[in-house]
């Protein structure tokens, strides 16, 4: 019982104790917060955990300074086995390597090797020398590198030497090219159409261009290729990396290292920046002005850019720069005769200027001008006669079109069947006369097959099956129908009734008088170069200055000086030549007219201004006169040529006279009244501008085939007398919209006749939509210069808008200009021209001047800062005028001027969107590839390349739902 008490003592006192711990405890924490306050608890928990970090921060660093120290003394410790072997085997290395020998020949030919090795060492140095060396001093890696790329061009010299260049740079290129430009000129006409052109036009025509690519290729559309950086890259990655399996020995290709380092320098070192540059619409109108540069700058080209620019940036960079060029002038200290040169300079200038100031208000304002439009409703337009438009390629054009629309076509081929079978039919009675005169053997069939032409021209145009039928006197059919029954046909069997034709055409209100009072007429006027346009006059500044088309060549409309226009008839105009001058250019010496000009108008101001010409000059004026004023030859006479003592100044001061005579004659009051029509041409010679001449100097020597509305050009017999296919063009060719004509007869007659291969069957193939080399005629004579000209020129001047009569026309044409520069041998100066191209001395060229242009004077060229916009513009007018000034008078007599034009800014405007010029390098290059590996399945490999395009899956999901419709 006693423990039990105790017990008792021993729990109480133990729960007195806890309570005395729990107790001072808390009395502690009130203590401690009263002092230190309510967050006094997270400070020390604070104050606890860096106390912690701190400990293990010291442990650590008292651990890593022992190791240390103790690795320090493990690397310096002494381990015989292991140093004597790693030194050895380095001993052993080093014994080893040996220096590599690098055969420095390339391609077997030391013209090129030499350039080349030297843009290998460049590349080596400039591209990985530099970075190279701050790795390691060892030169192996670079010998290896050097090594792995004159494999590579040893295998591609190889392979080039083994392929034939000659179809592809004059098929391949020239297709691809053409087709680029079908495909342009398609997303150009897809965008006109277009009425909600919401997005800006450049993104929408580069979208239409794609467009029309997927079309034309059906399976491939490099747009992501062209329009995104990093799917480019790629691309090109995969590129090499082909070419690279291609190229190097198995050995090195699969050597990942290597082969990756190698596929981004080729990729991202080499190719990218040289599509970069290649496509850089800047640097193409550069390289064009640098390949035109020979060619002298030809004002009235100039003009017409001016005219015909649609971009106000350009107009205004022109302006900016003739305004600082007239703060120059105006600035010179000059006396004498400086004065009058500088006089000039600033008028000339001062024009440009108001040209510029009134076409960039005419754009701002959105009021454009319709040329044709005004022209018909401007004064009175040349005549041309029936008979010169009917032996015109393009005057006749537009007549056919117009006859066609009058439903009156039959007439017109009709006349010119019969023009085509009496020619054919006098060349092959002169040769059937020629065999029987040099006995011998007269083939049988020809007189049965000159019937047959003459029945089938008859039962075409003129039978009672005829549909439609030529509208002529009965009574002459009837006889006609007779004579072909009974006798043998002769040469000239249609003349009766082809004259009945003619005239019913000429009289005709429906037809020729209509035809001068339809729009179609002033297009064949602008086409021929025909119109006149308004002038400008005066300026800002108050300087008189003149300017006026002239009919070679229009330029810039002003609405706003119609009313002031040279045909106004109470102006006044009087001139005479107050100084002569003998002039010394480039070593030729001629005399200079000069020749003051007074014009008052109807308001009493009176304008005077200077102008000069040449006797050349006055020569070729009387001539242009008096072909389209025929009266004029026996009235107007111009003195005549002296060939010796021309410079003598008795001489010069005898025809100063005559030629002043000759002025006032020209501008005598009866003689304007008489010819009203002739103030425009005497307006245009005596302006203060550069005379252009009607005549060229090769037009001079072939003027009756360049100039087709001379009263002494030849006729449409002697025009078909010269080409090789005249029976079936007269005949067959001439009348495809007709259709009737047995297109068998006329093979016949070419086969049997002029030995010509028959033409290839019709296909149904839409020519808009598959490549141009789709379209060519494998039987052609002069295959390689007609696929040459023919490509282009249809794609470039877009002669499939023009009737096929025309386009077989300028076909002839264009064979009849090549036999003649070149005779037989074109195909072979051709294949020449290519050989002369890849030889060795002109790819040493090459390669010189890359090395030239990419590290001049041995040192990496800097990358050239963008140039500034508005020297930009000015670049792309200068380039437009080059190519413009370039073409020949005697294309746009062939063509049409209007329409040469239109074509020449067509291929420039092309060049104007660097997405389309990287597509057509992309098409070069892989065009280029594919020739040079023929074995291997380029074709296809592009196909999966391009095919990643969503618009690939747009289109082939728009055929099949169109298949499903059907």
């Amino acid at each position: 019982m006693s423990n039990v008490p105790q017990q008792r003592i021993s729990t109480s006192q133990q729960t007195q104790a806890s309570l005395s711990i729990w107790g001072w405890g808390g009395l502690g924490v009130v203590l401690f917060l009263v002092t230190f306050g309510p967050f006094a608890i997270f400070y020390l928990a604070f104050y606890i955990f860096c106390f912690i970090v701190g400990g293990f921060a010291v442990t650590l660093l008292y651990g890593k300074i022992n190791s240390e120290k103790h690795l320090e003394k493990c690397e310096h410790s002494y381990l015989p086995p292991t140093q004597i072997g790693i030194l050895k085997t380095l001993d052993e290395m080093k014994l080893e390597m040996k220096p590599i020998k690098i055969d420095r020949r390339l391609t077997g030919s030391s013209f090129i090797d030499e350039p080349l090795q030297q843009v290998i060492q460049f590349a080596l140095r400039d591209y990985i020398q530099y970075w190279y060396y701050t790795l390691s001093e060892d030169e192996s890696f670079l010998l290896e590198i050097r090594q792995t790329l004159q494999n590579a061009l040893v295998q591609f010299s190889t392979r080039s030497k083994e392929v034939d260049w000659q179809p592809y740079f004059t098929t391949r290129l020239v297709d691809d090219f053409a087709t680029h430009l079908r495909v342009f000129r398609k997303a150009q006409d897809r965008l006109a159409e277009r009425e909600d052109k919401q997005r800006d036009i450049t993104e929408e025509l580069v979208d239409s261009f794609f467009e029309a690519e997927v079309e034309m290729e059906r399976k491939i559309c490099r747009d992501v290729v062209c329009t995104s950086h990093k799917d480019e890259e790629g691309f090109l990655r995969d590129l090499c990396e082909l070419l690279l399996y291609l190229l190097l020995p198995p050995g090195d290709f699969h050597n990942k290292n290597m082969r990756y380092f190698l596929r981004e320098v080729l990729a991202r070192g080499v190719l990218l920046p040289l599509i970069n540059q290649l496509s850089d619409p800047d640097y193409i109108n550069q390289f064009v002005i640098w390949m035109i540069q020979d060619s002298s700058c030809n004002y009235e080209a100039f003009m017409n850019i001016l005219k015909l620019t649609d971009k106000p940036a350009e107009l205004e960079a022109v302006k900016d720069k003739v305004l600082e060029e007239l703060q120059y002038l105006r600035s010179l200290d000059t006396a004498g005769d400086d004065i009058n040169v500088i006089k000039n300079q600033i008028n000339s200038l001062l024009f440009v200027k108001k040209v510029c100031e009134t076409r960039i208000q005419r754009l701002h304002s959105g009021k454009e001008v319709d040329a044709l439009k005004l022209a018909a409703n401007f004064g009175k337009l040349c005549v041309i006669p029936l008979d010169h438009i009917l032996i015109h390629n393009i005057a006749l054009q537009f007549f056919m079109d117009f006859m066609q629309a009058a439903g009156a076509q039959a007439e017109l081929f009709f006349w010119l069947t019969v023009e085509g079978y009496r020619v054919t039919a006098q060349q092959q009675l002169e040769a059937m006369q020629s065999w029987q005169k040099d006995g011998k053997k007269q083939p049988s069939a020809t007189k049965g097959l000159l019937k047959a032409a003459a029945l089938g021209v008859y039962e075409q145009y003129l039978s009672d099956k005829a549909s439609p039928r030529v509208q002529v006197d009965e009574a002459s059919v009837t006889t006609l129908g007779e004579k072909l029954q009974k006798d043998d046909p002769t040469p000239e069997i249609f003349d009766e009734i082809q004259r009945n034709v003619y005239d019913m055409m000429l009289r005709d209100e429906r037809y020729y008088p209509s035809f001068k009072q339809s729009p179609l007429y002033v297009r064949m006027l602008a086409e021929l170069d025909m119109l006149k346009e308004p002038s400008y006059r005066g300026s800002d500044d108050g300087d008189g200055e003149s300017f006026n088309g002239s009919p070679t060549g229009s330029i810039n409309l002003s609405l706003d000086d119609l009313s002031n226009s040279c045909h106004d008839e109470s102006m006044h105009l009087h001139a005479f030549i107050s100084d002569t001058g003998v002039c010394n250019d480039h070593g030729k010496t001629y005399a200079l007219y000069a020749i003051t000009v007074f014009r008052r108008s109807h308001d009493g101001s009176e304008d005077c201004w200077k102008t000069y010409r040449r006797y050349s000059d006055f020569h070729d004026f009387h001539m242009r006169i008096t072909e389209q004023f025929e009266n004029l030859a026996s009235i107007l006479k111009l003195p005549g040529k002296k060939t010796f003592n021309n410079m003598d100044r008795d001489f010069l001061e005898k025809r100063k006279k005559d030629l002043n005579a000759y002025l006032q004659l020209l501008l005598n009051p009866e003689m304007v009244k008489a010819c009203p029509t002739l103030i425009p041409y005497v307006y245009d010679f005596l302006e203060n501008k550069a005379y252009s001449k009607g005549k060229g100097e090769f037009a001079r020597k072939v003027d009756t085939f360049v100039n087709p509305l001379r009263s002494s050009m030849r006729n449409v017999s002697n025009a078909v007398k010269s080409l090789p296919d005249s029976l079936a063009e007269g005949m067959t060719k001439v009348s495809d919209n007709m259709g009737r004509m047995s297109e068998r007869l006329g093979q016949d007659i070419k086969q049997s006749i002029l030995k010509v291969p028959p033409l290839l069957p019709k296909t149904d193939i839409d020519p808009e939509h598959c490549r141009v080399s789709a379209q060519l005629d494998d039987n052609v004579d002069d295959n390689i210069p007609l696929r040459v000209m023919l490509l282009l020129m249809d794609e470039v001047f877009d002669l499939k808008e023009k009737n096929q009569w025309l386009r077989r026309n300028i076909k002839n044409l264009l064979q009849q200009l090549i036999r003649a520069t070149y005779g037989d041998t074109i195909n072979r100066k051709i294949v020449d021209h290519v050989d002369y191209m890849t030889s060795p001395e002109q790819v040493a060229d090459y390669v010189k001047k890359f090395r030239d242009s990419y590290w001049p004077n041995g040192i990496l060229a800097e990358t050239l800062p963008r140039r500034d916009k508005s020297i930009r513009m000015r670049t792309r007018i200068a380039a437009k005028t080059s190519l413009l000034g370039i073409m020949p008078d005697e294309m746009k007599h062939i063509i049409g001027a209007d329409t040469t034009r239109k074509g020449i800014l067509r291929v420039f405007d092309m060049f104007q969107y660097q997405p389309m010029n990287r597509r057509l390098v992309y098409v070069f290059l892989e065009g280029f590839l594919e020739t040079m590996f023929p074995q291997y399945k380029f074709p296809e490999l592009f196909v999966k390349l391009h095919s990643r395009s969503p618009r690939i899956h747009r289109y082939s999901q728009k055929l099949k739902s169109s298949s499903l419709k059907r």
